[in-house]
């Protein structure tokens, strides 16, 4: 595909997931999330029986899949994510690849566990501004323990560009008692 099919593509699997994605003023759920795998969880977000995290409506991103070991996200470069130098704050990428490859550790995790992240390494290889779209970021497993687990992320454009590449070392957590 070229890049404006790619653009073409990437701007339906957007749409399809805002439109089953549950409105922010929906009645709080009643599932009980502890009792859900990982993987669990993030299909009950593409479903619209739990809310997404906030942070996506807030930087313009939204998640676009999720398997096991792997989660994409998908982000609007916009100029309100600019720095004072006029390109994307270091930060918008940051937080980008920390939900994908975060969420990629979230996808392995048995019923009650969750996770924090304990370190998370970037590497911003090329400035990012609104002249790209879309970009998505694309987490993957390396490493699922039982007590710590590590995954690595790259951010790219629709033209296969490579803007950024991370890795994370997660805490995993004991279910809460």
């Amino acid at each position: 595909m070229d890049v404006t099919q790619v653009l073409e593509q990437w701007e339906r699997d957007e749409q399809a997931v805002r439109a089953r994605l549950r409105p922010k003023d929906a009645p709080r759920p009643t599932i009980q999330v502890q009792t859900l795998t990982g993987l669990e969880v993030l299909q009950a977000i593409f479903a619209g029986e739990l809310p997404p995290p906030p942070i996506g409506e807030t930087l313009d991103f939204v998640p676009i899949h999720m398997a096991a070991g792997l989660a994409v996200f998908q982000g609007r470069p916009l100029r309100r994510h600019y720095n004072p130098l006029g390109t994307v704050h270091g930060g918008w990428f940051a937080t980008l690849l920390d939900s994908a490859v975060g969420c990629a550790v979230h996808t392995l995790l048995p019923a009650g566990r969750s996770y924090t992240t304990l370190e998370l390494k970037l590497n911003l290889v090329r400035a990012l501004t609104d002249a790209t779209p879309l970009v998505r970021a694309e987490g993957r497993i390396i490493h699922a323990g039982r007590q710590v687990s590590t995954a690595e992320g790259r951010i790219v454009g629709p033209d296969g560009q490579l803007y950024a590449h991370a890795t994370t070392t997660c805490l995993v957590l004991e279910p809460r008692s």
